[in-house]
């Protein structure tokens, strides 16, 4: 064999194998037939490519709202608060629980409507701010006075989500209660508003207290409309005062009495409790319980338990902010046979300021006053509103 190899090499004789495929000419010209299947899924790879890229373009140009306000002050933001008349252990805990924020704590009594406590007095009792998102407890006791919905009705916020009022509560939802509000239109919403005490004095003979503000007519579409007066409170100005007897309201099982704010001695040994007037709300209070309390235990309010997990605390944040002002709320109550106390906490500033940040304070608060055994049973204080003598008047 090696023998007849050499012997063709010798010759000349070489061997030579093509390469070409066994295919015709005709095999060129062929083309794959794409399925319209295929066809649809490449055109939506491609739109979502162009998402991505205008989504990433818009990224690298986001715009960061500038603050020009100080969340933060240097002075003593105390100086003339009238204290006398004051409950002492409540107020050193809320003036601890402040400490050097640009805000105010306000904390009431709301079997009575006393005021136990107001540290930084001058921004307490001024014009008030913007309500933000707590003017979400106002427009769900109408949508629930107005059997529109109870907790658990769900409402479509888009194509695949829907939302009951106790989540919406408990998240702070803008799209939920931006939904209400049209429902319900400016006429009830305003009417419910000014039941619940916004835009009228809520203290009765407090020196000082400025009015807040609501709109007499629907705010321009351009701005939101009914919407946006339901989910940021725009257009609104609401005190700490107003939401402070809200909520009392709500934590005393419908009653809306003239805060008031003893000065001296005299006063507090003198004290009257006086109804402004009765809402008919006890039967609705569960209903919003449950967003209030899951707004503390795994919503905008959680940051409460950083401090406080003895008591529950039932609340509501708010944060929007205006003219280079950010403003950080949080109005809440402890649901405790005794001690019962509403607190509002109203902070003003910049990104520092937010409504968490004032649910946080609000936890020191009632961390200050479960250290001072305030919620211990004391004889003297009424549980509930058919204890308290009252007196009808107008102001």
């Amino acid at each position: 064999m090696l023998a007849l190899i050499v012997l063709l090499s010798a010759s000349g004789i070489a061997a030579s194998v093509s390469t070409h495929t066994l295919t015709s000419k005709s095999s060129k010209n062929q083309k794959v037939n794409e399925t319209a299947r295929t066809r649809k899924r490449m055109r939506r790879l491609a739109r979502t490519r162009r998402r991505v890229v205008y989504a990433s373009h818009r990224r690298r140009h986001r715009y960061y709202e500038h603050f020009t306000a100080n969340s933060f002050i240097d002075s003593d933001a105390t100086t003339g608060d009238s204290t006398a008349g004051e409950d002492p252990v409540v107020r050193q805990a809320a003036a601890d629980a402040l400490g050097n924020m640009n805000g105010t704590v306000l904390a009431i009594e709301p079997t009575s409507g006393r005021i136990l406590a107001m540290v930084n007095q001058k921004l307490a009792l001024s014009s008030g701010a913007q309500p933000c998102s707590t003017i979400k407890l106002s427009v769900a006791l109408a949508a629930l006075s107005e059997d529109l919905i109870t907790k658990d009705t769900e409402i479509r916020l888009g194509r695949r989500r829907r939302m009951n009022l106790t989540e919406a509560l408990a998240h702070s939802n803008n799209a939920y209660f931006e939904s209400l509000g049209r429902q319900l239109g400016f006429e009830k919403v305003s009417y419910y508003a000014h039941q619940f005490g916004l835009g009228e004095l809520a203290g009765y003979n407090i020196p000082g207290e400025q009015l807040g503000a609501y709109p007499d007519e629907e705010i321009p579409s351009k701005l939101g409309g009914v919407g946006k007066m339901c989910s940021f409170g725009e257009g609104v100005s609401m005190t700490p005062l107003q939401l402070g007897a809200m909520v009392s309201a709500i934590a005393n099982g419908g009653t809306l009495y003239y805060l008031q704010h003893p000065t001296t001695a005299d006063d507090v040994a003198n004290f009257q409790p006086r109804v402004k007037r009765h809402l008919d709300i006890a039967s609705l209070i569960p209903e919003i319980s449950d967003g209030m309390a899951g707004a503390v235990t795994y919503g905008t309010a959680r940051s409460v338990r950083l401090n406080f997990n003895e008591e529950e605390i039932l609340g509501k944040t708010g944060t929007c902010s205006k003219d280079g002002t950010r403003f950080g709320w949080f109005a809440s109550y402890a649901k405790t046979d005794v001690g019962r106390i509403v607190t509002v906490v109203f902070l003003q500033g910049g990104r520092p300021t937010y409504g968490p940040k004032a649910a946080e304070i609000a936890g020191h608060l009632y961390r200050n006053l479960y250290d001072h055994n305030f919620f211990i049973a004391r004889p003297a204080v009424p549980t509930n509103t058919a204890d308290v003598k009252t007196v009808e008047t107008t102001q």
